[in-house]
This record gives structure tokens, C-alpha cells and sequence, in this order.
């Protein structure tokens, strides 16, 4: 396994030289830069791996090998007329990418809104903090800050009166933080911050679209991209939607294995793959996470290596739990991930996803989820295992 980590760039908390100190080799990064939708120039992207590689004669190597991500603009998951300009940035920038030698490229094809937590400093026992999602919180959000229209629909009668629990004891403070917390843009997002009035017209865009829509449009996009990913030998590797269930009367498409047999079905090629996300297929408990890692060996092109726990009360509700004492098997998802490399020939790259804020960094500028001690942490771990289970075999 390619051991990797994300990077955003010069203004990420976490240096450069602090990777280097973690053992990873691969590095996961993007030209967070340029607006949605325009074209990655070839020089921006020479500029940016050569950021990545200038210490490598001195110090241990580093390499730009993963992408994550180049958006897609909501013109083309609305299949908008003109979105095929879109579409053709699109493959542009995956052009520009592959000339420079990175041809791993993940991306997602969620409606208006990326990942989504409603907690980024969940304190738990230990005394470290965990990103959460709370579906009562969110709940709240949607029904009585958003007033989404027809949102009432969506929720039964005691969902509708916990979340009116819930908003009936917030602040003012708590009511704007969940609010930025939501809507104003976490890290590596791929779509853009809303205020409330511009996330309202966001969401009536897709008022028409359900999933069979979405779908169709997700599979056009391909057919117009995966040839040049073929010419190219590029690696595309969907991200599932997080959390892999329909949001605020939004379709969401790739959220269990049925979603992804019907994706490629549709879409054979070779070079059409997933990221295999542990933490966010592991949200739904009806997910088997070494299944899938065993049943898709030859779409998985790249993987996010986190666990949560579920609330058993609502099992949409969770917190990101440490990398292996969560509801999710690592030890066996990782197994079948050695097993799939030893049958395909090939190696995976994998990220310690996200981790727990805790010691020295609770008091350092870090992005949410994104510190450096609880990703190092989670990286010794499944390092810990990959070293261990390769033994035993």
C-alpha cells in the first residue's frame, strides 16, 4: 500500500516537513485555487508538484501522486444547458494532470453541498474532539433555520419534535455556528459557501432532479470523460456521498453497493473506480465494509482509512471514531485491501482520513479533521496492521 496523506497546499497548518516526519510518501492535494469549473493550467500544476518534491534531494522523498479533488460544477450534475464547457475543463485539467504524472483523481458528484458534519469539536471521553454529525442538529437546521420548503415532508412527526427540541435551547451563537458549520465551506469541499437566501436558490435548482435524474447525469458526465481517462490511463475514483443518505430533499446516488453496481453497469470502463471511503460507507450500517473492500478489488483505486460509531438509538448519528475502535472491522477491511493488491499486481493508496483533535493541537490553527497528531496517530495504527497482517501471511 502507497502510504499518503493530504496536503492543501501553502496555507495548510501542517507543513511539508511535518509530513516527511509521519512516513507517508504520497501526497493527496488539489489547486484549491482556481474557481469551479475553470481549467487547471499545466504550469499551476508543475508549480504545485514542485512545492511537493523541492526537499526531496535533502530529505526523504515526497510525491504528488492522488487528486483530491477537481469539482464538478453543479451545472453539469444538473446537466444545465452549456454544461458540457464544464465538462470539457474538466477533462482539460485531467489532462493537464496526467502529463505531469498524476493519474489518480478523486472526485464526487453530490448536489450543492460536500460533506457534512454539524459538530467539528465533539469532545469525547478522552478529552480529544471528533467531527459529529447529529441527525437531530441537522434536523433542526433544515426544519427551523434553513425553513426549508416542504422540509416536514422529509421527517416524521417525532423527528420533527426532537429537532424542535433541539433549536428551541440553542443560542444565537449555536444557531450561527451550526449554520457556518453546514453551509459556509469545510476543507477540501468541492462546492462553494453559501449564505442562507443563496443556499435556498441552490437547492430549487435540483427541484426537478431525483435519483433516477441525477444518475443519468452522472453516467453522461462519464462517458464524456473516461475515454480520455482510458487514453491517458487515468484512475477516476467516485467519492461516496457523505453521509450516504439523501439530504435536504437532495438525491444522493453513491451510497451503498447497489448505487455502485448500477455505476458500473453503466460506465465499464476499467478506469472507472470509487474511493473506498471506510468512514462514510461505514455511517450506514446496512454497508459491510470487508465485503465491499473484498467485492470491488478492482474499482478501488484509492482509500480514505477511518471508523465511525453510531448512535444505536439513530444510526444516523455519529461521531468519527480513532481508526480502530469504531463500528467498522479495519483490521479486516485492510486484510482484504492486501489481498486485492496480491490478486491485481497492483498498489493502493490509502489516507489516514481525518482524525481526532488532541494534544499540542487542540491549541494549534488546524482545519477540521485535518490535524496533524490525530492523522499521525491513525496513520501509526493502520501502519501497525499493515505490517502485521503482511507478516502473518
Amino acid at each position: 500500500m502507497r502510504e499518503s496523506w493530504r496536503w492543501f497546499g501553502p496555507s495548510d497548518p501542517v507543513s511539508l516537513e511535518e509530513i516527511r516526519q509521519t512516513g507517508a510518501t504520497d501526497i493527496v492535494s488539489a489547486l484549491h485555487d482556481i474557481p469551479i469549473g475553470e481549467v487547471w493550467p499545466r504550469d499551476s500544476i508543475v508549480r504545485h508538484r514542485a512545492l511537493i518534491e523541492a526537499d526531496n534531494i535533502e530529505g526523504s522523498e515526497l510525491h504528488w501522486t492522488v487528486v483530491e479533488s477537481i469539482p464538478v460544477h453543479d451545472d453539469v450534475k444538473l446537466a444545465a444547458p452549456g454544461h458540457d464547457t464544464y465538462v470539457d475543463a474538466w477533462i482539460s485539467s485531467m489532462e493537464n494532470l496526467a502529463a505531469e504524472g498524476v493519474k489518480t483523481i478523486c472526485y464526487n458528484f453530490m448536489p450543492v453541498i460536500d460533506w457534512t458534519r454539524t459538530d467539528l469539536k465533539y469532545q469525547l471521553p478522552n478529552g480529544v474532539f471528533a467531527l459529529r454529525f447529529d441527525q437531530d442538529r441537522f434536523a433542526a437546521f433544515d426544519l427551523f433555520i434553513l425553513k426549508r420548503e416542504d422540509a416536514e415532508a422529509d421527517y416524521s412527526k417525532d423527528e420533527i419534535a426532537r429537532a424542535q427540541a433541539v433549536f428551541e435551547v440553542m443560542s444565537a451563537e449555536e444557531v450561527t455556528s451550526l449554520t457556518q458549520t453546514i453551509i459556509a465551506g469545510l476543507p477540501g469541499k468541492m462546492t462553494d459557501a453559501y449564505s442562507l437566501e443563496d443556499f435556498r436558490a441552490a437547492l430549487a435548482r435540483y427541484s426537478n432532479v431525483d435519483h433516477d435524474r441525477l444518475r443519468a447525469n452522472l453516467v453522461s458526465f462519464l462517458a464524456r470523460v473516461l475515454p480520455a481517462a482510458e487514453k491517458f490511463d487515468v484512475k477516476l475514483a467516485i467519492h461516496p456521498d457523505d453521509p450516504p443518505w439523501d439530504m435536504f430533499g437532495l438525491p444522493r446516488v453513491i451510497c451503498t453497493p447497489a448505487d455502485l453496481d448500477r455505476l458500473f453497469d453503466a460506465a465499464p470502463s476499467h478506469c472507472n473506480g470509487i474511493t473506498l471511503c471506510v468512514g462514510t460507507f461505514g455511517s450506514r450500517p446496512d454497508n459491510d465494509l470487508p465485503q465491499m473492500a473484498h467485492r470491488y478489488r478492482t474499482r478501488i483505486h484509492f482509500a480514505h482509512l477511518r471508523g465511525v460509531t453510531r448512535d444505536p438509538a439513530e444510526p444516523r448519528t455519529f461521531f468519527e471514531a480513532s481508526h480502530l475502535d469504531s463500528d467498522i472491522d479495519m483490521v479486516r477491511v485492510i486484510k482484504n485491501l492486501l489481498d486485492n493488491e496480491s490478486a491485481t499486481g497492483r498498489e493502493i493508496y490509502i489516507r489516514p482520513d481525518h482524525g481526532h483533535l488532541m494534544m499540542g493541537d487542540i491549541n494549534r490553527a488546524s482545519n477540521p479533521g485535518y490535524s496533524a497528531i490525530g492523522r499521525m496517530k491513525g496513520l501509526a495504527e493502520v501502519r501497525g496492521v499493515i505490517r502485521a497482517v503482511s507478516a502473518i501471511d
